[in-house]
């Protein structure tokens, strides 16, 4: 009887974790195009800020393994960054592990080959990672940046993306000895593991073709070594064949006389 209580409780706050997240999406659009009331949406979002952290503060602190929910739960510790309204759509990978942790796109007939390729982009080929660490040192670069140039987070966050892109407007640079140290420090460290997760996705497309000629040889190699195995399984069959004609014709050679 436990486990049901925990089986429900568990699918109905899931639903509630769906419903907040898609709330937090479009509270997101609402505050970027400023419609409706923006300090009532500005209040909402500040409260669902406080529902998802303490969300995912409970979870790592009851989690068996850290470093495993540190590594998966990457976006929903983006998703309570607040230093823009738009850090919340990060929580939209939380509703991608629920979708997995309930089998829907298996119970919907929709689990195929794109489903295993998305989890390998993600995870095989180390794009969490990477992007987790890129969002890392641009968030870090933005917020020392905000406190020592005195610009607002929005600002920073703006410049720090553009610096760690090299596409570099202009319109923000630093003025003061440490935003110039902050700076040079996001073009090493950011600019680093942005080409990394850009030759990752590149390779990524470029991979498959290559992964497929294999398995094409492979195939090829299997049938091969099948067809030769068949071969001699059939020379042996004719041998034994032959063993056996002999053995009966000697069985019923008459006995000679002495």
């Amino acid at each position: 009887m436990g486990k049901q209580v925990q089986k429900r409780f568990i699918m109905v706050y899931h639903v509630l974790i769906t419903i907040l997240t898609l709330w937090s999406v479009v509270n997101v659009v609402l505050m970027s195009f400023h419609w409706g009331a923006w300090h009532t949406e500005k209040a909402i979002a500040d409260g669902l800020l406080l529902f998802f952290a303490v969300d995912y503060f409970v979870r790592l602190g009851t989690t068996n393994d850290r470093k495993m929910f540190l590594i998966h739960s990457a976006f929903d510790l983006m998703g309570i960054i607040p230093m823009h309204p738009v850090f919340a759509l990060f929580r939209l990978g939380r509703l991608a592990r629920l979708i997995r942790y309930h089998h829907l796109f298996y119970r919907l007939g929709l689990d195929g080959k794109w489903s295993h390729d998305f989890h390998r982009f993600i995870y095989s080929t180390g794009f969490i990672y990477l992007f987790s660490i890129s969002i890392a040192i641009i968030v870090l670069s933005a917020l020392l940046f905000s406190v020592f140039e005195h610009q607002s987070l929005s600002d920073s966050l703006w410049w720090a993306i553009t610096t760690a892109t090299t596409v570099g407007y202009g319109d923000d640079t630093p003025h003061t000895a440490v935003g110039k140290v902050i700076a040079v420090g996001l073009m090493f460290g950011g600019i680093g593991f942005i080409g990394l997760l850009t030759s990752t996705i590149t390779d990524f497309f470029t991979n498959p073709a290559t992964s497929s000629a294999d398995d094409d040889d492979s195939v090829t190699v299997s049938t091969t070594d099948m067809a030769a195995l068949l071969t001699k399984l059939d020379t042996l069959t004719k041998k034994v064949d032959r063993l056996q004609t002999e053995v009966k014709r000697l069985e019923n050679k008459p006995k000679s006389k002495k």
